[in-house]
């Protein structure tokens, strides 16, 4: 089988648990050659993954790569009637499940796959930033709100709209199926190749994109009037992932939910929990000789550090003797985040216990460096470090946050988001009742052995990979993997620039 595996920002250019899960399908299923399409920031990523036999290349689509835009383009009314259909399905209300809200997804659908048609012939990025689109923007808005949407601010967001819509309009990868492991821009490749190629679409989701466009834009320098049309973009374009994919394969509970509430159809849904081999994360033997918390992972703002940090000022209070050790790599969008981190620990003159230990060679290092392991995150789907972390029977301390809890069950401590207190008090306990600590890691290893390895999510996805090609027809969904909630590629697909976390 040749599958193309599609994502936005990780494999092979990043470390996370997404790029550790492209690595466990590629080598877990040798038997299938894959391709990468990996959405970037302009093209000049370097991999840090060592290619696998069976990846026979990965094409890259850059969004923020410069276009040469032609003044004065001719736009006609193939153009300006889709677009205007787009627009104004991103104008209308939020009422996620209301028979309007599922005619705005259908109709924001229909524009994309006109729009995706239109740029076989022309260069759609000339007509996105026209004088005509501008029009329709602020035509639309201005009916609707009043006058509010500015020139400029209709520039802003036609000009974001060209970038994020680029995968639509880049040559369709060729396949036996697209498997995307997010929704968002990552569905615009798998829609090009459904509406050129008739390619089955499968998409996992890790974390919930919308909900994390949502989290990123809070911050955001921009007009109230741009956020909520690129707001309203990603929540269209979410919901019209679900419809396109012929299968949907969410990795907690917790993300299923979003997706029905989002338009997705239940009776094309598995819930597919991320595995890991126990034999790569061998159980820890004895504790370090002081009371330690570990945190493993990407410095980045969705971790939430800056809550750990401050819970571990608690810690440190009570417990002079304990540690914090921080594993992890920073991505360079991230590196401001990372000494914000950093200036928090002196500000709060903990320097002398809070360690930035940097990227290891193998995550099994820190979690056996622990007495605890630590996620503070504020966003996950389901985590590697969790259960990485459980298969190596150290007990965790972690947010409610995803599917965070349907990995811990009753084997860890799982406390409410950006709750400095409460995160502190749950490392206490642990770290003061030995008992318990070492009761609950037992578990949690048992658990990880029953529930998530890396065997039983594999042979998952090789029976829906067989159900959606075809190779394996059969009555209703393909069976789950264990009793939790589950309910050749060619050089025509890897064609483009570049080639070759956690």
């Amino acid at each position: 089988m040749r599958i193309a595996l599609v994502s936005e920002g990780t494999y092979p250019f990043a470390m996370g648990g997404v790029s550790v899960w492209f690595d466990q399908l590629i080598r877990g299923m040798p038997q299938h050659s894959w391709g990468v399409v990996a959405l970037t920031v302009d093209g000049t990523e370097e991999p840090m993954w060592e290619a696998p036999p069976n990846l026979v290349g990965v094409r890259t689509i850059p969004l923020w790569g410069p276009h040469r835009f032609r003044p004065g383009a001719e736009v006609g009314e193939e153009f300006v009637f889709p677009f205007s259909v787009l627009v104004a399905s991103m104008m209308a209300p939020v009422a996620t499940r209301s028979e309007q809200a599922s005619k705005d997804r259908t109709a924001f659908l229909v524009a994309l796959e006109a729009l995706h048609d239109l740029a076989q012939r022309q260069d759609v990025a000339d007509a996105l930033t026209s004088p005509a689109a501008l029009t329709v923007l602020m035509d639309e808005w201005n009916s609707l709100y009043g006058d509010g949407l500015s020139l400029g601010d209709a520039l802003q967001v036609a000009l974001l709209l060209e970038h994020m819509l680029r995968p639509l309009f880049a040559d369709a990868v060729h396949a036996d199926l697209v498997h995307c492991s997010m929704n968002g821009l990552s569905m615009l490749v798998a829609m090009a190749a459904k509406w050129t190629y008739g390619t089955p679409v499968l998409m996992s989701e890790h974390g919930i994109y919308l909900r994390e466009r949502y989290l990123s834009y809070v911050e955001e320098d921009a007009p109230h009037a741009v956020k909520v049309l690129v707001l309203s973009f990603f929540r269209l374009l979410a919901g019209a992932g679900y419809l396109v994919a012929d299968a949907l394969a969410p990795h907690s509970s917790y993300n299923r939910r979003w997706q029905l509430e989002n338009g997705a159809r239940p009776e094309r849904m598995w819930t597919m929990y991320n595995g890991v081999s126990p034999a790569h994360f061998p159980e820890a033997v004895g504790e370090p000789h002081v009371p330690t918390v570990v945190f493993m992972g990407r410095i980045d703002p969705l971790k939430d550090l800056h809550t750990l940090v401050r819970a571990f000022e608690i810690v440190h209070a009570e417990m002079p003797e304990a540690v914090l050790r921080i594993y992890g790599g920073t991505a360079a969008e991230s590196r401001d985040y990372r000494d914000s981190c950093v200036k928090l620990v002196h500000t709060l003159g903990l320097e002398d216990c809070v360690v930035f230990e940097g990227r290891v060679d193998s995550p099994v290092e820190a979690y056996h460096a622990g007495s605890v392991v630590a996620l503070s995150s504020i966003s996950e789907g389901f985590p590697y470090t969790v259960v990485e972390a459980m298969a190596c029977a150290r007990t965790v301390v972690c947010t409610d946050v995803g599917g965070v809890k349907e990995a811990v069950g009753a084997c860890g401590l799982v406390v409410p988001p950006r709750d400095s207190a409460a995160f502190a008090a749950a490392c206490l306990r642990l770290l003061r009742d030995h008992e318990l600590r070492r009761s609950l890691a037992a578990g949690a290893r048992a658990r990880i052995l029953e529930h998530f390895t890396l065997d039983h999510s594999l042979a998952a996805y090789s029976r829906l990979y067989d159900h959606l090609t075809g190779v394996a027809p059969q009555e209703g969904p393909p069976p789950g993997a264990d009793g939790l909630e589950w309910t050749a590629l060619d050089a025509s697909l890897v064609a483009g620039p570049g080639v070759g976390e956690r």
